[in-house]
């Protein structure tokens, strides 16, 4: 069953799930910078299993832009090693793509790293195409 965060002990759920795919990010923190960017719209959403914390979740937030329109853009999707192969990531973009429908939105994207080739073939089998090449520089190599 999806579950959407609404709490930070909802949030907290989802610390080790979100830590796989964002090692960098400190435990401290976390529930701290979740609730700090669903202020600004991040939704997160997870299925937990039996010992009580998510075995996979998805941030995800609305966005508009010219070229396509009203649309929930994927930050994060995340299912733990244990728990990969038994639907889970599917069933949460499944989830998201119908709360984009019910809101009328045309189209839901994500960006994902070159080499993950696992989350590819799940992203092209849930029909996903690979529209664009996305382009990002650290600021702080110009100084």
């Amino acid at each position: 069953m999806v579950q959407t965060a609404v709490n930070a002990s909802d949030i907290g759920k989802c610390w080790k799930v979100m830590h796989e795919l964002r090692p960098h990010l400190a435990e401290e923190n976390f529930v701290a910078t979740v609730t700090e960017m669903m202020q600004e719209g991040y939704q997160l959403a997870f299925i937990e299993g039996d010992n009580g914390y998510a075995v996979s979740a998805i941030g995800f937030r609305y966005q508009q832009f010219l070229f396509n329109g009203k649309h929930f853009y994927i930050d994060d999707l995340s299912t733990l090693p244990e728990a990969r192969g038994k639907g889970y990531g599917g069933r949460l973009i499944d989830h998201v793509c119908a709360l984009a429908r019910q809101r009328g939105f045309d189209v839901v994207t994500l960006d994902s790293g070159h080499q993950r080739f696992a989350a590819h073939r799940l992203y092209l089998n849930k029909g996903f195409v690979i529209a664009s090449h996305h382009f990002s520089k650290k600021l702080a190599e110009d100084f």
